[in-house]
């Protein structure tokens, strides 16, 4: 069993997930009866835990069960050197999903990298790189091909800094909002030229690799 983000548990699930631990036993719902269980439990957060109990946001008999064997990985920021390594990867994996020959980062590109802050983590280094992906002309990305964006800094209750978001009320995440406008875009593109698509994307400026990529993605048919 894999939890992600287990800080945000509410603390009614924190009390069954708790009794699931202790007893090795659940009753799926529906059900009269209790099925023994044999699992380990795998949990992850970006919050300091003892903080959270101590705010009473989290209970301190779960996170004692849970606290078995506690691994720190820091943040991207605080480990560039793994930058080659996890875009090689991430590539490997764009390119296994739509398609296409691997694409590699320029010199200037892993410089570029290297020098940013990443307020967004790992998460913020996959969506660089699939846009880079999609913009570049050839297999080589440079550095002009990666849209960093300049985030304006925010706190949590743990000092931890992260991309403030505004103007993005109508949707879920900035994601969401992000994928409206350019789905709108393309769909216009190609309205405008009679949905060939060669000329929808010389009118984009982008590359035809692009905006086939980007009508598979935003499920544009």
């Amino acid at each position: 069993m894999f939890l992600d983000e287990v800080a945000d548990l509410p603390l009614a699930m924190q009390v069954k997930l708790l009794r699931a631990i202790q007893e090795k036993s659940i009753r799926a719902v529906g059900e009269n009866h209790e099925k023994s269980i044999d699992t380990r439990i795998l949990s992850a957060t970006h919050k300091d835990l003892g903080k959270e109990v101590e705010a009473g946001r989290f209970r301190s008999d779960l996170y004692y069960r849970l606290n078995v064997i506690d691994l720190v990985v820091p943040p991207l920021r605080e480990r560039i050197d793994d930058i080659p390594v996890l875009s090689e990867f991430i590539l490997k994996n764009l390119v296994a999903e739509w398609g296409g020959d691997i694409p590699t980062l320029s010199v200037k590109a892993l410089q570029k990298l290297s020098q940013y802050h990443f307020p967004g983590n790992v998460r913020e280094l996959e969506n660089i790189l699939e846009h880079a992906y999609t913009m570049c002309d050839d297999d080589l990305i440079k550095a002009e091909d990666l849209h960093l964006v300049r985030h304006t800094a925010c706190e949590d209750n743990n000092g931890e800094v992260y991309p403030s978001i505004s103007g993005k009320e109508e949707f879920e995440s900035l994601e969401e909002f992000l994928s409206s406008i350019e789905k709108e875009a393309i769909s216009n593109a190609l309205e405008e030229t009679k949905w060939n698509k060669t000329a929808a994307a010389r009118l984009l400026g982008i590359s035809f690799r692009a905006l086939r990529y980007k009508l598979k993605k935003l499920d544009i048919e």
